[in-house]
């Protein structure tokens, strides 16, 4: 059984669900707009141009989780899988997921948008394995605080190597991972099967230049 390993945003989502998330807060009001906004659209810049420090975007993102009880978060996060995220699924999504599903694979999906948000979001797409940035959770709430390595850049590859180390038989021979940023380089370099979908221009110049399949889950006429 090989590996599916699968970025989230910008590559089964034809956008991105950590920033979209932080707007459809600044949106209902659950945080201040003037300060919110201008904050979530400059950490995403940055995480665009890889220069993310992603322990202070972090900080920045957990914030909302810490500041409310969890019954209300998921009350929140409901609307917003509903109102935002079902219809952000890229077009070329499902296809490929069956098509990994149907060859035997382990789909996983591996991304840096933090759990609570992207937790639904895999059973949605019917994927079983998730490796995500962990808020820390105790005593029945969000502490605001980062729980372990994030996975983000290297830390995918931290993650994915801590998860095989618990999964008896699972190993990167014949992987396969699909990713829009170069912030995957780390773990793009890894696999077997690297694949840029729908990638940035550092990704595309960089799949060109190494000869990695490209292909597009939006354009899919």
């Amino acid at each position: 059984m090989s590996l599916a390993l699968f970025d989230l945003d910008n590559t089964l989502l034809a956008g991105d669900s950590d920033h979209e998330w932080g707007q459809f807060l600044v949106d209902l009001g659950i945080v201040d707009r003037s300060q919110y906004e201008d904050l979530n659209h400059r950490f995403y810049e940055q995480y665009k141009a890889g220069t993310l420090d992603i322990r202070e975007f972090c900080r920045f993102s957990f914030a909302p989780l810490a500041a409310h009880p969890l019954d209300q978060l998921q009350g929140w996060r409901d609307q917003f899988i509903h109102e935002r995220i079902t219809p952000m699924i890229a077009p070329g999504a499902e296809n490929l997921l069956t098509e990994h599903r149907e060859a035997g694979d382990e789909l996983v999906i591996i991304t840096a948008t933090n759990r609570f948000v992207t937790e639904p979001i895999a059973r949605l797409l019917g994927v079983e394995h998730l490796l995500a940035t962990e808020p820390h959770f105790e005593g029945g709430r969000y502490t605001g605080e980062l729980q372990g390595v994030p996975c983000f850049q290297g830390g995918k590859v931290t993650r994915l190597e801590q998860w095989l180390n618990t999964q008896p038989g699972r190993a990167l021979d014949g992987s396969w991972f699909y990713s829009d940023s170069h912030n995957d380089l780390p773990l793009l370099e890894r696999v077997e099967h690297p694949v840029a979908v729908d990638p940035d221009e550092i990704l595309a110049d960089t799949a060109r230049a190494r000869g990695w399949k490209q292909i597009s889950l939006r354009d899919t006429a």
